[in-house]
């Protein structure tokens, strides 16, 4: 690790290098992971999409982690889009570690249900079942946690799920990152956690790599907590650790 410090509740620590910080996290998931079961029988863990959590993910798969004892949720899923397009988050989450470690149970947010308001209760509930121990996020261009856009985002949402429009910003790193082929493909909504349904989560820990990230990341540690930065409402959770390399990390002082 390289530095450690921290901006209000928020620890941040910087490694040398994007696979140092999916390695460090997966790590300190693991252990959380093992001391929640250890403690309560179970754990509820949210696993993020995305770029940003390629190492991570890879790295977590091959922790020592009773997966049997885990319930794994979603933040966020596209309106319309069936499991199998190559852009669904059931999809990247199946493919890059559920098939691997096989939890005990998954909920998975159905992005192309027939009844979006009724998914979006659905979903709801189950997380009101199953209070979150462990949420593992990252931090978009546009400073949102799952797509909770500066647009959209709501630090006293009432809902625990709802459905967002996406901002051009927004739209445009899903584009980047290689999801869609065109603009016009990237969908313009999406079911989505809220930022009160994030919050409640006993720990979080939030692995943002990548240089394209550093401006985001400098508003969430020195801007002001606001929703033009919805990912600075970090810095008010009790235990909350921001995983940067270099590049993400570039603007902080």
């Amino acid at each position: 690790m390289v530095k450690e410090f921290k901006s209000d509740s928020l620890r941040i620590k910087i490694f040398e290098n994007a696979e140092a910080l999916g390695r460090a996290a997966s790590t300190a998931v693991a252990q959380k992971l093992e001391d929640t079961i250890r403690l309560k029988g179970r754990a509820n863990l949210i696993l993020a999409t995305g770029a940003s959590q390629f190492a991570f993910l890879e790295y977590l798969q091959k922790e020592m982690v009773d997966w049997e004892k885990i319930t794994v949720f979603h933040l966020d899923e596209y309106l319309g889009i069936p499991e199998s397009h190559p852009a669904s988050f059931r999809k990247y989450l199946k493919e890059r570690i559920l098939d691997q470690v096989r939890p005990g149970r998954v909920y998975y947010l159905e992005g192309d249900a027939a009844d979006t308001e009724a998914e979006a209760a659905r979903y709801e509930s189950l997380l009101k079942d199953h209070p979150i121990d462990l949420a593992c996020i990252g931090i978009g261009e546009n400073g949102h946690i799952a797509f909770n856009d500066p647009p959209v985002a709501d630090f006293n949402d009432p809902r625990l799920v709802k459905k967002v429009a996406l901002d051009q910003a927004c739209r445009l790193q899903q584009l980047g990152e290689g999801w869609f082929q065109s603009l016009d493909e990237v969908p313009t909504h999406a079911l989505s956690l809220t930022i009160p349904a994030i919050m409640s989560c006993t720990s979080i820990s939030c692995v943002v790599p990548d240089e394209r990230k550093a401006k985001a990341v400098f508003g969430s540690v020195h801007g002001e907590i606001s929703t033009a930065c919805p990912a600075s409402i970090l810095r008010r959770h009790p235990d909350t650790v921001l995983y940067l390399d270099p590049f993400s990390a570039k603007l902080l002082s």
